[in-house]
C-alpha cells in the first residue's frame, strides 16, 4: 500500500474529507480528466477543493448538504483507497466498479460501522457506510454524483462526466407505496403509547411528547427533517370565508419549498397538551422559536433527525415486542413493525388520507408532492376493491 493511501487510512476513522491529505498524484492536480483548455470558473486545483466548491451551493439546507457531502466523501475515499487514483482520473469502468461496491462495501471493517450502527463523524467508530446500500439508495447516490460531475465539468474543472456514459434507464415507479402501517398496525402503535407509564413528571412528559410527535407525523405527513428544522412559531391562525378560525402550519420542506399544512383541531389539542406539560401557553405565537419537538426536560433546543429517528424506532421496537407476546402466529406482524422507520409514518399519513377519500389533490398539497402521480401511489383501497371484484366475478369454475 502506498504511503499516500496509508496517510488517508490513518485519518479514516474521523474522516471529514477536508482533512484528506494525499500527494499530488492522488489529490487531483494531475488528474487525467482535468480540463486544461478552457478557463476555470472556480479557483480549486485539487479534487477535495473542487468538491467543497460544489458543496458550498447547498449550505443553506443542512439535510441536502449532509446527503451530498456523504456521497461525495464516499466516492473520494473509494477512488484513493480502492482504485489508487484521484477523483479527477475516474473513468467509466471505475464508475461501474463503484456501483457494485455500493451494494457490498468490502472490506467491511474498513468501510462499514460495527453492527451497522450510525455514529457521529467525530466518533472513532465512524465509517462511511452503515451497511450495503439498497437499490433505491444506490440510484440516489448515482443521481447526486452525476449532478456533481456535471457541475465540475461546467465549472471547467473536469473535461468530461464519466457517469454520463452509463445506460440511462427510466425509473419504473413502484405501483403502490408499501412501506406504511395499515390500520391494524397503526392501532398497535397507538396502543403501545397509551400503555406507557405516566406517574412521574418525566414519564408524563415522555408520554405526551410521543403522542404529540406521532400525531404530528400522522396528521401532517411531515418528513423527519421537517420536524427537526421547523418550529412552533410557524403555526398561525386565520379566518376562512365563513368567519371560522382555522390553524395552519407553514413548513419549509424539501428543496427549500414552503407549503401550508392544515393544523386540524385534533392536532392543536395535542399541541396544547404537550405545551402545557412544558409550562408553555397552550397556543404558540407567531415568530416563536420553540422547536416542534423538544428534548426531555423541555430545553428550547432543536432535536436532530437522528434523535427523532431513535425515538420513533424505540416505539416501533416496543410495539414489535408486545405483538410477539400474542403468539408465534403474529411473528410476521411483529417483524414488519420492527422494520418500520419514521418515514413510514409519512407514507402512513398519505395512505390513510388517500384511502379515506381525502381528495388526492389535497393529499398532494399536504405532503408537498410535485405531481399527483406520486400521490396516487398511496391508493390501496382501489386495489383491494379490484381484487374482491375479480375474485367474486371471475372464476375458472373447475
Amino acid at each position: 500500500m502506498s504511503e499516500q493511501i496509508a496517510t488517508v487510512l490513518e485519518a479514516f476513522p474521523v474522516s471529514p474529507m477536508e482533512v484528506m491529505s494525499v500527494s499530488r498524484d492522488l489529490d487531483g492536480s494531475l488528474g487525467t480528466n482535468r480540463e486544461w483548455n478552457v478557463p476555470r470558473q472556480i479557483g480549486a486545483n485539487t479534487d477535495v477543493a473542487a468538491v467543497l466548491a460544489w458543496l458550498a451551493n447547498f449550505t443553506h439546507k443542512q439535510t441536502t448538504f449532509d446527503a451530498y457531502r456523504k456521497e461525495a466523501e464516499r466516492l473520494l475515499f473509494w477512488c484513493v483507497l480502492e482504485r489508487g487514483k484521484p477523483l479527477s482520473s475516474l473513468a467509466h469502468e471505475d464508475w461501474l466498479a463503484y456501483q457494485t461496491f455500493l451494494g457490498n462495501p468490502i472490506p467491511r471493517d474498513m468501510w462499514v460501522s460495527a453492527q451497522n450502527r450510525r455514529h457521529s463523524r467525530n466518533d472513532p467508530r465512524w465509517r462511511p457506510f452503515a451497511g450495503p446500500l439498497s437499490v433505491s439508495s444506490q440510484r440516489q447516490a448515482g443521481i447526486i454524483l452525476a449532478s456533481m460531475f456535471s457541475w465540475l465539468v461546467s465549472a471547467g474543472y473536469l473535461a468530461g462526466n464519466p457517469l454520463s456514459l452509463s445506460r440511462q434507464r427510466g425509473r419504473a415507479r413502484a405501483p403502490r407505496i408499501e412501506r406504511y402501517l395499515d390500520d391494524e398496525l397503526w392501532l398497535e402503535v397507538k396502543a403501545t403509547i397509551d400503555a406507557m407509564p405516566r406517574e412521574t413528571p418525566r414519564e408524563r412528559e415522555r408520554y405526551l411528547r410521543l403522542r404529540w410527535l406521532l400525531t404530528l407525523f400522522y396528521v401532517c405527513g411531515l418528513r423527519i427533517s421537517e420536524i427537526a428544522e421547523n418550529n412552533m412559531g410557524n403555526f398561525f391562525c386565520r379566518r376562512d370565508r365563513d368567519g371560522a378560525e382555522r390553524w395552519w402550519l407553514e413548513i419549509l420542506g424539501k428543496g427549500s419549498k414552503v407549503r401550508l399544512v392544515p393544523a386540524t383541531h385534533e392536532l392543536m389539542i395535542e399541541l396544547g397538551r404537550y405545551r402545557r406539560e412544558l409550562n408553555y401557553p397552550a397556543l404558540p405565537v407567531s415568530g416563536e422559536s420553540t422547536p416542534l419537538l423538544l428534548p426531555i426536560g423541555g430545553k428550547p433546543k432543536a432535536m436532530s433527525r437522528g434523535g427523532i429517528h431513535d425515538i420513533v424506532k424505540s416505539v416501533f421496537a416496543m410495539t414489535s415486542e408486545r405483538i410477539k407476546l400474542k403468539g408465534p402466529e403474529f411473528a410476521h406482524v411483529a417483524h414488519r413493525i420492527s422494520q418500520a422507520s419514521a418515514h413510514w409514518l409519512r407514507h402512513t399519513a398519505g395512505s390513510h388520507m388517500a384511502n379515506n377519500s381525502v381528495d388526492l389533490r389535497h393529499v398532494r398539497d399536504n405532503l408537498g408532492h410535485a405531481s399527483i402521480s406520486t400521490t396516487s401511489g398511496y391508493l390501496h383501497a382501489p386495489d383491494d376493491n379490484r381484487h374482491n371484484d375479480t375474485q367474486d366475478k371471475h372464476r375458472a369454475n373447475w
